[in-house]
């Protein structure tokens, strides 16, 4: 598929040390297409089980997803590539992005007619059925 992501080798370089190791159970999947599946995951914003077939079984990727968020991996993966990554000093990040319905315009939708604040407090109260 053309929309694959896999790891760089500079990455993963920086990833494998802090990855845990001898882990008990059945026999481990790699971990670099493990996480390369994650990442796919997270950007194309697809579901857990439609994660492509060449990552490994969406099960295993959901599960070292959530056992790693769990033991807080992740944040500690994201700091070590912060710290060897190669920033600019002149950065601007902007995610700005607002969705609305096409019908979204204009107020609060309602009844058009609202009496002031003076009026709704001397209107005689409404009667209660018993």
């Amino acid at each position: 598929m053309a929309n694959e992501f896999w790891l760089s080798d500079s990455a993963w370089a920086a990833i494998d040390p802090l990855l845990p190791k001898n882990q008990p159970g059945a026999r481990r999947v790699d971990d670099r297409r493990v996480i390369s599946g994650i990442v796919h995951v997270l950007k194309s914003g697809c579901r857990w089980k439609d994660c492509p077939a060449v990552y490994g079984p969406s099960t295993t990727i959901y599960n070292r997803f959530n056992r790693w968020s769990w033991r807080g991996l992740w944040g500690r993966i994201f700091a070590e590539l912060v710290a060897q990554a190669d920033i600019p000093e002149d950065l601007s990040i902007d995610s700005t992005a607002v969705h609305a319905h096409r019908s979204a315009h204009g107020g609060k939708g309602g009844r058009k007619f609202r009496p002031s604040g003076v009026r709704a407090v001397a209107r005689p109260p409404k009667p209660v059925p018993a």
